[in-house]
């Protein structure tokens, strides 16, 4: 494994989102993306990083899980190690970084936008991908070409904000009977601290009307979708602006 990824950060934290919240779990931040979404949290990452080889990531990986040797929950290997950004599959050295984990016994996620090919990922990947809603900015970059390779260990996030949010999400579900290929994620826009607000952001379109956390969760009862409502859980712990956790 002599290539190498441009790494943002690489720490040991709980996972905040996705059906494995509240997990012990490895991340593996790559730098670099391709989308400017108006709530991203992370835009640090799409400059910051250093180059570091598969080799010593992985061994940072194995050096951070060795306390939980032995350890497992429902039958995944602990910790769970999720590669995310920025945007893991611009870096094509991330396919083989998820290879070696997965053949290493490891139980691992991606997180991605949604706008890049998923089907070269490895199939033992958990793949958490997007469908970028209209007040992120981005929703014309959907790859739907994206929605036949899901299979029933990935899982799909909406991240919303507005009731056009919403409902643009319900028809996608509706158009692509998600609901029966993959758990489905619906998460609220958290707030961006001052100190993650970045002027290389998107606007939200003008004329969309804001959805509070508590609609949010009123609408999917009084709809009775087939999703689940998450919240980000690190940023309940720790202060939203921190990082490495």
């Amino acid at each position: 494994m002599s290539d190498s990824l441009v790494v943002n950060e690489v720490y040991l934290s709980l996972q905040g989102e996705s059906t494995f919240a509240g997990l012990p779990c490895v991340f593996i931040r790559l730098t670099a993306c391709d989308l400017r979404c108006s709530y991203c949290d992370t835009a640090y990452a799409f400059t910051e990083g250093k180059k570091k080889t598969l080799t010593g990531i992985f061994a940072e990986v194995r050096r951070l899980a060795e306390p939980f040797s032995g350890h497992a929950s429902n039958g995944s290997k602990l910790p769970l190690v999720e590669l995310t950004g920025g945007e893991p599959l611009l870096q094509k050295n991330a396919l083989p970084l998820m290879k070696t984990l997965c053949d290493g016994g490891l139980t691992v996620l991606i997180e991605t936008s949604g706008a890049h090919d998923i089907s070269r990922v490895d199939p033992r990947v958990r793949r958490i991908m997007d469908l970028k809603c209209p007040a992120s900015g981005e929703a014309g970059r959907n790859r739907l070409e994206n929605i036949p390779h899901l299979k029933a260990t990935d899982e799909v996030k909406f991240v919303i904000g507005t009731v056009e949010d919403y409902e643009w999400a319900k028809q996608q579900i509706s158009a692509h009977k998600l609901d029966t290929i993959c758990p489905l994620l619906f998460s609220w826009v958290h707030p961006l601290a001052p100190a993650q607000q970045s002027p290389v952001l998107k606007k939200v379109p003008a004329g969309l009307t804001p959805l509070t956390r508590q609609e949010l969760a009123e609408r999917i009862i009084a709809d009775a979708l087939p999703v689940r409502f998450q919240i980000q859980q690190h940023k309940v712990i720790w202060p939203p602006e921190q990082r490495g956790v």
